[in-house]
């Protein structure tokens, strides 16, 4: 396969599984990896590709942005409480990205705990999605005020569900959106703060990344990053005005039960085969030059 048809394809998997409650990490490791190229080597560019999807939301949501802005200039505690809430979300993440990152790195190569999460992650969804009361949406429908209106307990716990997702395969807007379903709050308010509550999260650890590993990137890759941006950019633009209709209107699963559930053991399984075929063929290498 072409590189540059790769990088589209991964450009696609990042900007359809960002925002939506599924691992963006796991599938684009789970598509590397069958599209046969190794998941290790490109899981930099991975990472890089992130600010297309970010800049997504600031464009989706630049109103709700400016006003945040100018109501801060303008001491209204509706602007402060929105950042203070997102500020509160953020910092459990900052501080065990901080204290775990190559532990976490080390996962990123193992196809195998990606699949597993993946599985046990659309479990969860369906679980709380059928047997949490989901509270109703509230009169206002203006993204700030409802984000503001989050209390600091909440806008806590939440933080601390989204450090699951540092293990590969758990999606970090599956859990930050479930997670404040079963906090209590509504549907269009948890995909909200869970979109705004991804700016600074995705923007620290791609910086981070980038800081870290920049010796990494082969020459040529920045080309071929900026086309995987631009079309994570374009796709995720369009997989949230859709998710948050959606979710509106029918909640996390569709209504006549069949969910994505069955779909992900086969796709995961495929993982799994693949996984264990390349692991084969690494140990047989092993043993001829030995």
């Amino acid at each position: 396969m072409p590189v540059l048809l790769l990088v589209i394809i991964l450009g696609i998997v990042e900007g359809l599984t960002e925002y939506l409650p599924v691992s963006s990490t796991g599938h684009l490791i789970l598509a590397t990896e069958l599209l046969g190229y190794d998941a290790e080597r490109w899981a930099l560019f991975n990472v890089a590709i992130q600010p297309g999807a970010i800049l997504a939301i600031v464009v989706l949501y630049w109103r709700t942005f400016r006003d945040v802005l100018v109501g801060m200039f303008q001491r209204e505690p509706t602007a402060w409480r929105f950042v203070r809430n997102l500020l509160i979300s953020f910092f459990p993440a900052v501080v065990l990205g901080l204290l775990l990152g190559d532990q976490i790195d080390a996962l990123l190569e193992n196809a195998t705990v990606v699949a597993w999460a993946l599985i046990v992650g659309g479990i969860a969804i369906i679980v709380i999605e059928r047997l949490i009361k989901v509270s109703p949406s509230p009169a206002v429908e203006h993204p700030a005020e409802m984000v503001a209106a989050v209390s600091l307990k909440q806008a806590v716990m939440i933080g601390l569900v989204q450090c699951l997702a540092m293990i590969p395969g758990v999606s970090r807007s599956g859990a930050t959106i479930m997670g404040a379903v079963a906090l209590g709050i509504d549907r269009k308010t948890a995909a909200d703060f869970s979109f705004f509550l991804a700016v600074p999260t995705l923007t620290g650890a791609t910086v981070l990344q980038m800081v870290k590993h920049h010796d990494q990137l082969a020459e040529g890759m920045g080309t071929n990053i900026l086309i995987g941006a631009l079309v994570s950019f374009v796709v995720a633009i369009v997989v949230v005005k859709l998710f948050v209709a959606f979710v509106q209107r029918h909640g996390f699963t569709p209504s006549d039960g069949t969910g994505s559930l069955p779909v992900r053991p086969r796709w995961c399984g495929l993982a799994f085969a693949r996984f264990d075929e390349d692991r084969l063929r690494r140990d047989s290498a092993q043993r001829i030059t030995e």
